[in-house]
């Protein structure tokens, strides 16, 4: 039986995460590169039946360490590359929806990672929280 089972296992991947985070950018957030991003959906409804929050990025696919790519301390889900070459970071919705998110506000996003030359990124872009129940599912 595996020891890291469902909040323990989500418990354990929010702590690699934030350790991640926390090494890219005290080596010094002056020193890494700053990337544009677009959020998809930029209106985040807490009641979607979504699947997943999509990130388009300035950043060169083949340039991206995805092991090293986190949204708000979230674990990369899948990625590819655009039509234009650039990178498309994909993270489960049901996570970014369990992040500590203001309602009815706008709430930072933030994505960060690292490089193959082990050049540190990061990028944010701000999106609404909203709660509302769709129609016909009230």
């Amino acid at each position: 039986m595996n020891y890291y089972t469902g909040s323990r296992r989500k418990l354990l991947r929010a702590w690699i995460a934030a350790a991640t985070f926390f090494a890219l950018f005290t080596a010094g957030a002056a020193q890494a590169m700053e990337v544009s991003i677009d959020v998809a959906p930029r209106v985040l409804n807490i009641q979607s039946d979504g699947q997943v929050v999509t990130i388009h990025t300035s950043l060169v696919y083949e340039d991206v360490d995805v092991a090293t790519v986190y949204l708000n301390g979230v674990a990369i889900a899948s990625w590819k590359e655009d039509n234009r070459g650039y990178f498309v970071a994909k993270f489960l919705m049901e996570d970014i929806k369990g992040l500590p998110l203001m309602i009815d506000e706008y709430n930072m996003l933030t994505l960060v990672g690292i490089t193959y030359d082990r050049e540190a990124f990061w990028g944010e872009q701000e999106i609404m929280v909203i709660n509302v129940i769709p129609v016909g599912r009230e």
